[in-house]
């Protein structure tokens, strides 16, 4: 069993040392599929022996189904710049590459660090996710930038012991950054699916988001920065509909 590591990058100067780093010993390639960064990024991957190629973005999904055709193996493990794996993971992933596979997708846990806090509660933890698999049985599909990973009817899948670590936010203004960013991606993706966003959901859905989070998932139980999330999420969620809903005044 021989594994390709799949990384897609864009400015990713920050993190992706770590990423490449945390691979070594289980991945027999590195393929980094970057959207023409303007940092040090492709210097970076070099240097530190992976393959670099660069591709025009179109989507996250679409980018990501592009990357696999560029893994030289057929079992592909799946990994964001700004995620690394950490040693109990390597060490069930190495596992499984000494033995044979039983399974035709395995899935992991993925713990955030945010500004510094891991964060466990809130529903981003465990956060589980399939990233490692044999490309022949499946495909990236989703809504952007929601993507996943779908295995063929018929497949079979099992979960690795340890944490996939993600680095996703350095400071409250990367959050809220990315949050005007994802949503406008996701009202983009909506209106092309004919979805509608009405006055109610305008109102109550990012009301259901706060406290779902903060309340049912117990995201008080990070503390400060448990609130934070929760009060980005739900802000995020109205501005997805309210720019879905502009599209729809645009068009008209």
């Amino acid at each position: 069993m021989e594994i390709s590591a799949v990384i897609i990058t864009f400015n990713e100067e920050r993190n992706i040392a770590r990423c490449i780093n945390s691979l070594k010993g289980v991945a027999d390639e590195v393929v980094v599929v970057d959207s023409f960064s303007t940092d040090g990024t492709e210097r970076i991957a070099r240097g530190l022996g992976a393959r670099f190629v660069q591709h025009k973005f179109e989507g996250h999904i679409e980018q990501k189904n592009w990357a696999i055709t560029q893994a030289t193996h057929a079992w592909v493990l799946s990994v964001d710049a700004d995620e690394a794996l950490d040693e109990a993971l390597l060490s069930s992933i190495l596992a499984v590459k000494q033995g044979s596979p039983q399974a035709d997708g395995y899935t992991m846990n993925r713990l955030t660090n945010y500004c510094g806090t891991w964060v466990r509660h809130g529903g981003w933890y465990p956060d589980t996710k399939l990233r490692l698999w044999d490309s022949r049985k499946g495909r990236w599909a989703g809504t952007n930038p929601h993507d996943r990973y779908e295995l063929e009817a018929g497949t079979r899948t099992a979960h690795l012991r340890g944490d996939l670590l993600h680095f996703s936010y350095h400071s409250i203004s990367d959050h809220v950054r990315q949050a005007d960013y994802f949503t406008t991606i996701a009202a983009k993706a909506l209106h092309a699916r004919g979805k509608h966003g009405g006055m109610l959901k305008l109102l109550f859905s990012p009301v259901a988001k706060f406290l779902g989070g903060y309340v049912l998932r117990g995201g008080w139980r990070d503390g400060f920065h448990g609130f934070v999330i929760a009060r980005i999420s739900a802000h995020a969620t109205f501005l997805k509909y309210a720019k879905l809903r502009q599209l729809w005044r645009e068009q008209q």
